[in-house]
């Protein structure tokens, strides 16, 4: 008796339930799930902001290392690494410039930004803070602002006193909803405002690039990871 086969008339072979599935459509968009990225801070600002990114084909790691020296927050990411069981697919450091030191804070700023890279880390760095990121979502500017600037500027965007209540917990985890939900800001355009300011300026020193933020690095980077 002749074995049963599974024959299949010819007229039926374009149907769709017997083609079979593509499986290399499924790898493209599940091979970048479970990255894991570290990000070192020197503040709750930053660190709320980025955990806020509804990011799903990643882990964020957020740590807010607080004030200190530049090169230090590069040795203490070094140290996280070093004693963690984790393994990062990037390191992101973010810290500014912080003027108030003058030439011994210029070293400390250019140096850490080289030691960071030299280990392969990503630096988000801002001159003269992390607000000038905020602040280009609302508008561009070229002129070498103190922090006092950003802060009031943003305190008159956003009704409040920023220097004060703007650093506080609860505000600070609204960061990135307020900026989303705020129909006068456009991240697309701080992207675009920071992209134009670091043209201008990348053949500088590090701390001579002011106002500046590569911020938007970091931004651009988890936006290709959050959900749509």
């Amino acid at each position: 008796m002749p074995k049963k086969t599974n024959a299949t008339k010819k007229t039926d072979r374009k149907k769709a339930w017997l083609r079979k599935a593509n499986s290399s459509k499924y790898k493209i968009g599940s091979k970048d799930l479970n990255k894991t990225i570290l990000i070192v801070g020197e503040g709750q600002t930053e660190k709320l902001y980025f955990e806020s990114f509804p990011v799903l084909t990643l882990t964020v790691k957020a740590i807010d290392l607080g004030g200190q020296s530049k090169i230090k927050l590069i040795e203490s990411t070094e140290s996280i690494i070093k004693n963690n069981d984790i393994e990062y697919d990037e390191v992101w450091c973010v810290f500014d410039m912080d003027i108030k030191h003058g030439e011994k804070e210029f070293s400390d700023f250019d140096n850490a930004i080289k030691s960071g890279i030299a280990k392969g880390y990503k630096i988000a760095y801002s001159n003269d803070c992390f607000e000038v990121w905020f602040y280009l979502h609302y508008y561009y500017t070229d002129q070498k602002n103190h922090r006092k600037f950003y802060y009031k500027a943003l305190g008159k965007q956003w009704n409040c006193n920023y220097e004060n209540d703007g650093k506080k917990y609860s505000f600070c985890k609204n960061l990135y909803s307020l900026l989303k939900d705020d129909s006068s800001a456009s991240q697309e355009n701080a992207i675009k405002r920071s992209k134009t300011l670091y043209n201008l300026q990348a053949d500088l020193d590090y701390h001579k690039q002011n106002p500046i933020t590569k911020v938007f690095e970091l931004v651009e980077f988890l936006n290709l990871n959050c959900r749509k």
